[in-house]
């Protein structure tokens, strides 16, 4: 069958309303996307539809325009590409596009916005473990919890990001509430800044980022895959990738993943064991496409990376202890997530496409954790000791359903995206205190006083609705030279909170609200993008955790604001981005009563500078820096106003080279270095955290054993052993030690 390979006009969505497109999907370049990519670019893509009904007749070459470079219509019957994504840029690192939720999908030159897709080749070559390890690559997202600890938590331009707020193919609160394993990840799509509109309301409001997990799929080819693993100190595992596609025209798809590791990972006398098991089936036929994940994902920890709160009045930051060691020996954590998602999407006709799709994922977490929050840590290390048990609970049901309508008026090509979404999560705990409390020192740990009550089941604590319809529609003009995006989401929050120890409902809000979008994209050059938007994000009420005296209360919703300008030069294989921003949001504070509100307002003005490509054959890059002022405007203490945000750095870099060792074929090395200065320990910016640097060095090599592939791989992250604090305030861990890492991928 003969499909349209390129259209003038916007991209449709790939999955309209989703953050990124499913992998079983494809995306269709713009004409005019085509023609800036043509030269040395060899890009394969599957297609779901034909063209648009505004696609214009294709212009005579002998016609075109001075300055304007026109391609003929093309016409292709190739299969779509293993993922079925927008293909990989130069270097394969990083991918040319990915989704813009309702929006659709588009390439990264007519984005509004600033956004990043890290494909799966990044992923396995730095031998990432979760998708913290590659997003750390952008210095724009910074891990504020170490590996192995109780999650993984985000730092997206100097906002918090819980790991219950990454998407899964475009729907919340499906991936794990503690972190994303890497072996499932065909591609990792970031975008920086408030995401309400594009996406709706994650379920913890992170406003500074979002962050997307598009699943494997399976390729054209078979795939067999065994790669046994090793982690310092004593951690072993293995993982099986398998993939096949049946039918007359390989229409149906399945993938597995499977993992299991165990022993001693990065914490002395501790022990990590993980287990994995996903499974992806899709179906591709003419009009219609669809897929299905199902993830059951389990770790059992015995001693996980500590955490721990500093008395935010000291006088100096106690040094950081050894990356390896426990304040808190005899800890423990066990946490359990089971997923199914599904998703369709059908041709009515050419110029429309229906979708939907809906998940549900049941997670719960056990856990042995000293509570050593009241008073915090003294200069000296020392802090009072109280243990606990800290259970938890929470049931997720995610959905959307809309529509994508592509056609012209008056010659204006018109990309509208109607849509609704929903979420329904209930969330419980249980928390048990010892008795007594001790002193303890982070350097010289006491042992953890017994827990002497008996432990409870979780009960009910939260009941979250969240509902949205939204509409945006997408004005091309001038062969995609100029593109302007307008739409408004109208979302509502209903969040009731329950006494865990009677059941009865103990608060109650319900509130709505509408956020707008505009974004503008002007491209003077064909690889040049002049681009601006604003953007608004709109986080739920925080339900109050134990430690404060209104325990249990549920805070109001809050907005945020972003106005972001930038500008993208594609050199051909190397893509050079430049951006400011200004984003504003209420700040979160323990009051003199120790209970939790909000106070005043803090606003993040920053400079961020990026490069991403294959700068010379055989050398690949990802570089970025960000400049970050985090201003208190508007705090109840008149004395820090205009003092820097508590934990927020102001210089962060990321730094990655790939090199293929000329002479040495299938012999490749590659270094990585992240840097991020020094914040504040408080609002009164009276002390601050030494800033930081990691070097990681790795290498690989690609061979062939009985004519099979065999790819072996080695890392050394934190190459120096550097000890530093990780920080988001005062509340504090250390970063990962020293750690080596080694592979070997086995395909039969």
């Amino acid at each position: 069958m003969s499909r349209t390979f390129c259209q003038t006009g916007t991209s449709p969505a790939v999955f309209p309303g989703s953050f990124t497109p499913d992998p079983t999907f494809s995306t269709r370049p713009s004409c005019a996307a085509l023609a800036r990519h043509a030269a040395g670019a060899v890009m394969v893509l599957g297609l779901s539809f034909t063209a648009a009904a505004h696609a214009q007749p294709a212009a005579d070459p002998g016609e075109a325009q001075p300055g304007t470079l026109t391609l003929p219509r093309v016409d292709v019957s190739a299969s779509p590409t293993p993922a079925g994504l927008p293909p990989a840029y130069a270097g394969g690192q990083v991918a040319r596009g990915g989704s813009l939720g309702l929006l659709g999908a588009r390439d990264v030159m007519d984005s509004p916005f600033s956004t990043t897709g890290y494909t799966s080749e990044l992923i396995e070559d730095q031998q990432g473990r979760t998708a913290a390890d590659t997003l750390i690559n952008d210095s724009s997202v910074r891990l504020t919890t170490g590996s192995n600890g109780f999650d993984d938590t985000f730092s997206i331009r100097g906002y918090p990001v819980r790991s219950e707020d990454v998407g899964l193919n475009g729907l919340y609160g499906l991936i794990s509430s503690n972190r994303a394993q890497a072996q499932y990840i065909e591609r990792i799509d970031l975008l920086r800044g408030p995401g309400a509109f594009i996406n709706g309301i994650a379920p913890s409001g992170s406003i500074g980022g979002a962050i997307n997990i598009v699943t494997k799929r399976a390729g054209e080819q078979p795939l067999t895959r065994l790669t046994p693993m090793f982690m310092s100190d004593g951690n072993f595992g293995i993982h099986a990738d398998l993939a096949r596609r049946y039918g007359v025209n390989n229409e149906w798809g399945v993938r597995f993943n499977g993992l299991y590791r165990d022993g001693e990972a990065s914490i002395e006398n501790g022990n990590l064991r993980s287990g994995l098991a996903a499974l992806g089936l899709d179906y591709r036929g003419d009009r219609l496409r669809w897929s299905v994940d199902a993830i059951y994902q389990r770790d059992d920890t015995k001693n996980f990376r500590p955490q721990l709160t500093l008395n935010a009045a000291i006088p100096y930051i106690p040094s950081p202890p050894g990356s390896r060691g426990n304040w808190y020996p005899g800890t423990q954590l066990r946490q359990q997530d089971s997923t199914l998602a599904t998703r369709v999407e059908y041709d009515v006709a050419e110029w429309v496409t229906a979708y939907a799709a809906l998940g549900y994922r049941d997670g719960w977490n056990e856990q042995t954790f000293p509570d050593s929050r009241p008073g915090g840590a003294d200069q000296f290390g020392n802090f009072p000791l109280t243990n606990a048990y800290y259970d938890s609970y929470s049931e997720t049901l995610s959905g959307t359903v809309g529509a994508n309508l592509r056609f012209n008026t008056l010659g204006i090509g018109h990309t509208l995206n109607i849509g609704y979404s929903g979420l329904q999560q209930e969330a419980g705990n249980a928390y048990v205190a010892s008795s007594t409390s001790i002193r303890s020192n982070i350097y010289n740990p006491s042992p953890l006083p017994a827990v002497t009550a008996p432990r409870n089941d979780p009960r009910r604590a939260s009941l979250t609705e969240f509902s949205s319809f939204a509409v945006a529609d997408t004005l091309s003009f001038l062969n995609d030279r100029l593109l302007f995006t307008g739409g408004v989401r109208f979302q509502n929050v209903s969040v009731n909170g329950y006494n865990t120890a009677t059941g009865a409902r103990s608060s109650r809000y319900d509130a709505d609200a509408t956020t707008p979008l505009f974004g503008l994209v002007v491209k003077p050059w064909q690889n040049v993008s002049l681009y601006a938007n604003y953007a608004q994000g709109l986080t739920r009420g925080q339900i109050v955790g134990a430690g404060y005296r209104n325990f249990g209360d549920v805070l109001a919703p809050y907005k945020s604001e972003q106005y972001e300008a930038g500008v993208r030069v594609d050199w051909g294989r190397v893509t050079t981005a430049a951006s400011v921003f200004e984003i504003t949001r209420p700040s979160a504070i323990r009051t003199a009563d120790d209970d939790l509100a909000y106070d005043g307002e803090q606003r993040n003005r920053g400079l961020e500078l990026s490069a991403f490509g294959e700068p010379l054959p055989g050398l690949r890059a990802l570089v970025s820096a960000t400049f970050l002022k985090p201003e208190l405007t508007s705090p109840a203490n008149p004395a820090e106003r205009g003092k820097d945000a508590a934990g927020v750095p102001d210089r962060t870099f990321s730094g990655a080279l790939d090199w293929d060792v000329p002479g040495m074929p299938g012999l490749a090395l590659n270094g990585r270095l992240i840097y991020t200065s020094g914040a504040y320990l408080n609002n009164a910016n009276t002390v601050s955290f030494d800033g930081w640097t990691r070097v990681d060095f790795g290498a690989r090599y690609r061979t062939e054993i009985a004519n099979k592939p065999v790819t072996l791989r080695a890392s050394l992250e934190n190459a120096f052993g550097e000890d530093y604090w990780l920080t988001t305030g005062n509340f504090v861990t250390v970063g990962s030690p020293r750690t080596v890492l080694v592979s070997a991928s086995f395909d039969f």
